[in-house]
């Protein structure tokens, strides 16, 4: 080996967990997976932190909320909003909830592979027959939104011994997903005329249940709980089990008279309010922290750009602190500028443009920063904290896109 190799080498600080990796003659492994050497040390670079133990918590917390009667159904769909879909699902029945709640057939069925057994409402609409007969095969509920998908679940089952769970879905004012509203009273006699079919519940989705406790949002939210209550005062009798659901996370918090049967609970699972007036209604931990290191630090007199277009120009002598992490990992390029992270309880702002794989911090207040620091984006480090609601302020997003944004080539390390 050349001595300047050797130099190298020895300049080198590798983690106790690398060492094992690394041939004894300094060499890369060869007979290591790329894979494998990854995996040997989630935090190298960037990752997620998810505390099922704060969801449980938090569906015990929501539980309490509602009326002895009224279940609660975990929404975990978009990989239960970025956290790890059967870690959540897992902690929010153990937290007392009675179903789970998905958008897509395959997060319906990563579910079952994993072992799960509460019930699982698709939320999406399936119009292909394969479709529907896999929520046969593998015990998930369709919704319908027409009579065309009743025809083809009973037509699916017909014959195989098996009752399809479904459950109707029907618009009061979203204009998004299920029936009129004047079809819904024949929907339901229909489909429960067809002998493989079980109706399990009718349900709807408020379009500004997150809004203002007054005004619009007020006027729209009255007018889709009546629309709503028409139709459930024109059904004809059901059988004991039929499930009335009206609430998303937001109606659930805003009135208890929205709740009916069953709440469907998403972001106040994880651990955040829909709207800063509803904050404090159930003592509520974000689950979720962003996390990653520091891996250059550069010093730099006054007068230089940084990052791209070179959008902010030091304006003193600076430290400056390159992270890991970027818009290919979920930290939006539209942030730039805009927020902080923070490192041993102390706010350091980012500056310049978000790039694809990294960002730079102002750590000329913070001297003891070093290679290998570790700094939180989102989360909590000593009495600092930066939230969802934060990047979605400064942003123009909402704290549900900001948790979905989230690549899985950030780690989901379960603490």
């Amino acid at each position: 080996m050349l001595p300047t190799q050797q130099g190298c080498r020895q300049a080198l600080a590798y983690p106790a967990t690398m060492q094992d990796l690394i041939a004894k003659t300094g060499d890369p492994p060869r007979n290591k997976k790329p894979e494998e050497i990854a995996k040997a040390d989630p935090r190298q670079r960037a990752w997620i932190e998810v505390n099922p133990t704060a969801v449980e918590a938090n569906c015990r917390n929501l539980r309490r909320y509602l009326s002895e009667s009224c279940a609660l159904m975990a929404v975990v769909k978009a990989d239960g909003y970025g956290h790890g879909a059967v870690t959540v699902a897992q902690a929010s029945l153990l937290g007392g909830a009675n179903s789970l709640g998905v958008a897509t057939l395959q997060e319906g069925i990563e579910l079952r592979q994993a072992g799960h057994k509460a019930p699982v409402l698709v939320l999406g609409n399936l119009t292909h027959a394969e479709d529907l007969r896999a929520c046969l095969d593998w015990q998930l509920m369709p919704t319908l939104s027409s009579m065309r998908e009743a025809l083809l679940c009973q037509n699916l089952a017909d014959g195989s011994g098996r009752k399809l769970s479904v459950q109707l879905k029907v618009d009061t004012g979203m204009s998004r997903l299920g029936c009129e509203l004047k079809e819904a009273p024949r929907l339901v006699e229909a489909i429960g005329r067809l002998n493989q079919l079980d109706l399990k519940g009718i349900y709807s989705h408020l379009a500004l249940a997150d809004g203002d406790l007054q005004g619009e949002a007020a006027l729209v939210t009255s007018q889709q709980q009546q629309s709503f209550e028409r139709v459930l005062r024109a059904l004809p009798a059901q059988k004991n089990g039929f499930c009335r659901h009206l609430a998303n996370s937001a109606g659930t918090l805003r009135d208890r008279g929205l709740h009916y049967d069953m709440v469907r609970v998403g972001l106040a699972l994880y651990g955040h309010s829909p709207n800063n007036h509803l904050h404090g209604k159930v003592d509520l931990k974000p689950a979720l922290s962003v996390k990653a290191r520091v891996t250059l630090i550069r010093d730099v007199p006054a007068g230089v750009g940084v990052s791209y277009g070179h959008r902010f120009t030091t304006q003193r002598p600076s430290r400056l602190a390159i992270v890991g992490i970027g818009y290919a990992d979920g930290v939006s390029r539209s942030l730039s500028g805009r927020i902080s992270a923070i490192a041993d309880g102390q706010l350091l702002p980012q500056v310049g443009s978000i790039t694809m794989d990294q960002l730079v911090l102002d750590a000329t207040d913070h001297p003891e920063m070093e290679v290998g620091s570790i700094v939180t984006l989102l989360g909590q480090d000593g009495d600092a904290f930066i939230t969802p609601q934060q990047w979605s302020d400064v942003s123009g997003s909402i704290p549900w896109e900001v948790l979905c944004s989230f690549k899985h080539r950030l780690p989901r390390i379960v603490i």
